[in-house]
Formats: C-alpha cells, sequence, structure tokens
C-alpha cells in the first residue's frame, strides 16, 4: 500500500512536471537516501507532502553513494512505489571525493561518506538549481515546508539555519585548535553559534560564487593533520560560516530526539513551538520501534512511517 495521494489545493500555482526540476518558484527539498536510512527518508517525504500546502509543487533531490549495496536505481523505484506521482531525480556522489578527506569521528556512522555529501550539493545538483532545503533522513515535518521555503537569506548569507548561542560552542573544537591563534583568527570579528547541519536553507548560487566545498575541503585536510575537532561533517560547516548563518526559528528543528552521539537515550520535546523534529544522535525511531523499545517521542514518528504497510524488510 502506497502513501495516500496528496494534491494541491486551489491556491497553488498549476506548473508543468517536465519543468519542475530546474523551477525556482517551487520547493527544492535535497536528502541523502541510502538502505539503512531508507525507512527514515520514506518517512520524512511522507511528512512534507502530508503537510505541505502544495504537495505537488516540491521536487526532491535524492543523493544515493556510488558504493551503495543497493544501487540508486533500485532505491528510487522503492520511492516511486513509495509515491507514485512524486517529483524527485536521483543522483550518484562519488565517495572517492571525500573519502580520503575523512578523519575518523567519536561514532562510526559520522565517517559515512555520504554524510558528507551535503558539502557537495552545489556540485553534485544540476546547475540550474539555485536554492534547496537540505534535511536529514531522520527528521519529520510537522508544518508546511513553504514556510521554511520563504524564509529570506538576508545579506551575503549562504546558508540559513536555527542556531544555539547558549551551546558551548569551544567544546566543538580540541584544544590544539583553540591553541593555535594562526586557526581561531577565522572567528574573528564574529559571534559564532553552534548550529545543526540536519535543516538548513541554502542559496547555491551564492555557495558556488563563495567556492564553499572547497573551503570545507581546505578544514577537513587541516584536521587530518592536526585533529582539531572530533565530530565529522559538522565543524567544517561551524568553521566556514560560524557567525554568518541565518537564524531560523528553532521550532524548525527540535533536534537530539535520538540521544546523544554516543548513548540512545530517550529525550522530552523541548517546550515551544514545533514545526521539525529530528532524531539526531544515536537511536533511530524505526530502530527503537522495531525493538519494541520506542522512546514516548518515536510515536511522534510512527504515523509518517510506510514500511510496516509496505512490507518492506525493516532496517
Amino acid at each position: 500500500m502506497e502513501a495516500p495521494e496528496y494534491q494541491n489545493g486551489p491556491e497553488c500555482p498549476v506548473l508543468g512536471k517536465e519543468t519542475l526540476l530546474c523551477d525556482p518558484s517551487i520547493v527544492h527539498i535535497a536528502m541523502t537516501i541510502d538502505p539503512e536510512y531508507l525507512r527514515g527518508t520514506i518517512a520524512a517525504v511522507h511528512s512534507v507532502l502530508k503537510h505541505g500546502s502544495c504537495p505537488g509543487n516540491v521536487f526532491f533531490h535524492f543523493i544515493a553513494s556510488d558504493s551503495s549495496s543497493v544501487n540508486a536505481n533500485d532505491l528510487t523505484l522503492i520511492v516511486k512505489s513509495a509515491f507514485p506521482s512524486l517529483s524527485f531525480k536521483a543522483y550518484v556522489f562519488e565517495e572517492n571525493l571525500v573519502r580520503n578527506l575523512i578523519s575518523s569521528s567519536i561514532r562510526q556512522a559520522l565517517d559515512n561518506p555520504l554524510n558528507y555529501a551535503r558539502s557537495y550539493l552545489a556540485d553534485v545538483l544540476e546547475t540550474c538549481v539555485e536554492r534547496v532545503i537540505y534535511l536529514d533522513s531522520d527528521t519529520i515535518v510537522v508544518d508546511d515546508i513553504q514556510k521554511l521555503w520563504g524564509i529570506s537569506l538576508s545579506g551575503s548569507r549562504t546558508i540559513g539555519a536555527p542556531e544555539y548561542c547558549h551551546a558551548n560552542f569551544a567544546k566543538y573544537f580540541t584544544s590544539e585548535f583553540w591553541s593555535d591563534p594562526e586557526l581561531t583568527r577565522v572567528f574573528e570579528g564574529k559571534r559564532p553559534c553552534y548550529f545543526n547541519t540536519g535543516v538548513m536553507v541554502i542559496d547555491l548560487v551564492r555557495w558556488r560564487e563563495g567556492d564553499y566545498t572547497r573551503k570545507i575541503e581546505r578544514w577537513m585536510r587541516v584536521q587530518k593533520e592536526r585533529r582539531i575537532y572530533e565530530l565529522g561533517s559538522l565543524p567544517p560547516f561551524l568553521l566556514v560560516f560560524g557567525g554568518d548563518v541565518e537564524a531560523i526559528d528553532h521550532r524548525w528543528n527540535q533536534h537530539g530526539l535520538g540521544g546523544d552521539n554516543l548513548v540512545n537515550s530517550c529525550r522530552p520535546l523541548h517546550p515551544g513551538p514545533v514545526s521539525l523534529l529530528h532524531w539526531s544522535g544515536k537511536g533511530k525511531p524505526w530502530i527503537r520501534l522495531a525493538a519494541e523499545r520506542p522512546c514516548t517521542v518515536d510515536f511522534l514518528w510512527a504515523p509518517y512511517d510506510l514500511y510496516k504497510s509496505h512490507g518492506y524488510p525493516e532496517q
């Protein structure tokens, strides 16, 4: 059984499906897709369509690894079977682009090369795609995605994300980093705050103009030599964009619902309104539900899960 057919309301512009890939007036969403997180990706897509005011005017860009145990064609067939009318394109990410730049982090899952695909969206996606929302596969949207898409990036800002300025920013880097004035100069004159890269609005035109992928790669090379951080793909984003992020309302990333990076623990929702739930951390709702050891927040994810009705193997 596939997802219900979600249709545009009368207020939505009528667009030709064949032109959606390059249409800047619709919502573009980029996500990675792989066998381990496929159940989460399907649920995330379902949530976007269910709560969207114009679900037919959303285009998904799925990025699969070239070394996946399931090839991109098979993964997209599963997406198509769940959402027959979904507008999307699948891209193949060449892991060799980043494999030699990755340093081991505190959790093995963070070292997966596909985890770094978010740094290469400007290269991987069609050049006609000028703006995109990046979503992790362990997210659920419970609001109209048009609201997030409509947020403008002021000045010359390239990315927007919820910022957490109360978090201890210093802990994301090692003493090796903080003791070197040459390295810390990157934050000179800025007030950098922690932000989570699982939900970002990205101006790909500005990204390409600023050549930000190469800037991220440069910090990854420094990391290989100096060990300036411990946390996978996040710190290079903090180094490149910290202090120059469009601050988006916290409701758009209720993160940490999977516990921390080392312990699969249950966490309550933060107080305040919620537009997006994010199971960042070690615990994933589909795994905890399948093991019959769910956290309370996992029951908020369950209504979007299509796997049981589809008969797909549980991950």
